[in-house]
């Protein structure tokens, strides 16, 4: 293995300095996969992980698993690897992430690159097959690496500082979400503890009197007969009496013994009904003798 590149006034490269800067360079490439090293740089590290990879494909081919291929995309902002019929990006290993870059010279098709992972933080080195074009790949990585340079030292180190800034401003937001989140949290506790302080105890239902199968609110001995006093304390007035009473089929209007009188009813049959009555009281207190009323028993 061979460092890739180092950076030389008189280094020759074999893009225009526009292709990396304003677009990238593409390979189409067989990606053996990638595994985490103990190192972020060294010989030895990537000829471990070279081992490691071509074991484990010797592996799966003999399962009948094809190695993928895929699309490398190099520009002075990085190393993508896409999918090469969908487009869609495997991994994003951005370029001041990459430390170490180098080709196999006894294998012509193989070349490597060592990149810290951004969530994890490891260091994870990835191994291509790239059909005798190893080096040539090699050498483009190392040309957006000296034109990122040197666009870094033409900027006076502003891009690094911009992105701590956008680093630190991303960090804050993180914070500042999962803080929203917490809050919103114990609002929803604080809700739920209210809304059981506020209903009444029996599930929140006010007391009904029960009633029969005829939906009739049963009596009660507690239950007040007459009528009950007015609000300001004084005695309620009498019912009025209708003015016009109800009368039966036959028209005639139903007899009240409560409410009937003695001019109530006609001359004649009054005057029957005080004679009987005078005739009760005598025969019940002549000398003590008592009268039987039944026509049937006979005098005494």
């Amino acid at each position: 293995m061979n460092r890739a590149f180092n950076r030389k006034k008189d280094k020759s490269w074999m893009h225009t300095p526009e292709a990396l800067a304003k677009h990238f360079i593409a390979y189409n490439v067989k990606f053996l996969g990638n595994t985490e090293v103990d190192q972020p740089k060294g010989t030895e590290i990537v000829k471990d992980a070279v081992r490691k990879l071509k074991f484990q494909r010797h592996i799966k081919k003999s399962e009948g698993q094809k190695i993928p291929k895929v699309e490398l995309q190099i520009s002075i902002y990085g190393v993508k690897i896409l999918d090469p019929k969908s487009k869609e990006v495997q991994y994003n290993c951005q370029l001041h992430r990459i430390s170490f870059c180098a080709d196999d010279k006894t294998d012509k098709r193989i070349f490597t690159f060592i990149c810290k992972d951004s969530e994890s933080n490891k260091h994870l080195c990835y191994v291509f097959d790239s059909e005798k074009c190893a080096e040539e790949i090699t050498l483009t990585i190392g040309q957006a690496f000296d034109l990122a340079y040197k666009k870094f030292l033409e900027s006076g180190g502003k891009d690094v500082e911009t992105r701590k800034q956008i680093g630190g401003l991303q960090k804050r937001i993180q914070d500042l979400e999962a803080e929203n989140s917490e809050l919103k949290k114990q609002l929803q506790v604080l809700e739920e503890q209210l809304m059981i302080a506020q209903v009444p105890p029996g599930n929140g239902m006010s007391p009904k009197n029960p009633t029969d199968i005829f939906d009739m609110v049963p009596f009660s001995a507690m239950s007040p007969l007459g009528p009950l006093p007015a609000s300001n304390g004084s005695a309620p007035p009498p019912p009025a009496r209708p003015t016009e009473m109800r009368r039966d089929i036959f028209g005639a209007e139903p007899f009240d013994p409560f409410t009937c009188g003695a001019a109530d009813f006609p001359p004649d049959i009054q005057s029957k009904l005080d004679e009987m009555q005078e005739g009760f009281k005598m025969g019940l207190t002549v000398e003590g003798t008592v009268f039987s009323l039944d026509p049937l028993e006979g005098r005494c």
